[in-house]
């Protein structure tokens, strides 16, 4: 259940996007005759008075389809209800509402679980918490012996206390020994382990573990509305500000973190094990994945919103478009290279995914 829950959250974003768009142009009187969840052949349709809404093959995002040109469409060229026919800023609206449409959701999805659920008061205990060991032959810590749920207590005997600087002092301690031993002072189930545990890391200076903080969380009802909005702004902030840096470093040291960009299928199986812990995390998921949709829209990449909010501005500042031709180029190109790269990620992080490697084991 937890997996479908993702699954529909990530669907519910996309429609949010996709009525951004939508909604902006119908708002205008401007023509839009196509509402597509997905791409690829369409699995089911529903033929309004205007606009035919489709679910597709591949759920890979969507789109709103406008008749301009449309070869079926019995629309005069020179209608001025047609998206091509408007002023440049209409259709940056229309072209915007999407990303717009995206973090005015995300907002309101903080709101909802910050009013219902409250707010969480973090309290740090000693140590680093490891959720997840690799299982894979090559982990030093699957080596060491390590399991999902140890807590470092020491890193060669020096203690990592409570605090948020602990994650920091135990990944440096590691990223600084390649291939030389750490002693690992380990606390499991409640008992710190007689012996250390001893984990060599590799030439990469990684051992195969995640770490989080090791905290206990307790919600705190919120009854004024006034600081439920407040915090979900605080919380908002928070996370589009941490996106926006990871943006960032993707741009800027591509080669250390572009083993972090995942697709829907490692996207899916983070959001499901959130929601594991605790259903309410499907907000927080939905307003962090919302606000990375909006993001990464609004970059100047062909076939993203940002690309054709690009060629607007090229259009602006020339005083007419840019042939009809090098933008379908462009467009088509980019959209090819969207979907590769989706369905690169597809395969990767599917392969990854802890079910599928123990088929190969």
């Amino acid at each position: 259940m937890s997996v479908l829950a993702a699954i529909a959250v990530l669907a519910i974003l996309i429609v949010v996007h996709e009525l951004g768009h939508f909604t902006a142009a119908r708002a205008q009187g401007i023509y839009a005759n196509r509402f597509s969840i997905g791409f690829g052949p369409i699995l089911w349709k529903y033929q309004g008075p205007e606009t035919e809404y489709a679910l597709r093959a591949f759920p890979l995002g969507g789109f709103v389809g406008f008749p301009d040109d449309d070869p079926e469409s019995t629309i005069p060229q020179n209608d001025p209800n047609l998206l091509k026919n408007r002023p440049v800023l209409d259709r940056a609206i229309v072209i915007s509402a999407g990303v717009i449409a995206n973090l005015v959701f995300a907002y309101f999805l903080l709101v909802t679980q910050i009013g219902i659920a409250g707010t969480q008061d973090v309290n740090f205990q000693s140590g680093v918490l490891v959720p997840d060991v690799k299982t894979e032959i090559s982990s030093a810590a699957a080596k060491a012996g390590m399991k999902p749920g140890d807590i470092v207590l020491a890193v060669d005997g020096k203690e990592l206390g409570a605090s948020r600087e602990s994650i920091k002092t135990l990944m440096e301690a590691i990223q600084n020994r390649p291939n030389q031993p750490v002693a690992l002072t380990v606390q499991r189930e409640g008992k710190v382990l007689p012996t250390p545990l001893v984990v060599t890391p590799d030439a990469n200076a990684k051992i195969g573990v995640q770490l989080a903080p090791n905290v206990t969380i307790e919600r705190r009802r919120l009854s004024n509305p006034i600081e439920v909005f407040t915090l979900a702004a605080s919380e908002f902030q928070r996370i589009t500000v941490l996106t926006v840096q990871g943006f960032g470093q993707l741009i800027t040291n591509f080669g250390q973190v572009a083993d972090q960009i995942s697709g829907p299928v490692r996207i899916v199986d983070e959001g499901a094990k959130l929601a594991r812990l605790d259903a309410f995390n499907l907000f927080t998921f939905g307003a962090l994945i919302s606000i990375n949709l909006a993001i990464i829209n609004i970059l100047p990449l062909p076939a993203l919103d940002g690309g054709h909010l690009a060629f607007l501005l090229v259009e602006g500042l020339r005083g007419k478009p840019l042939p009809s031709k090098l933008q379908d180029g462009v467009m088509q190109t980019g959209l090819m290279l969207l979907l590769g790269l989706g369905i690169f990620l597809i395969v990767r992080d599917t392969t990854q995914l802890e079910s599928v490697q123990k088929l190969f084991r």
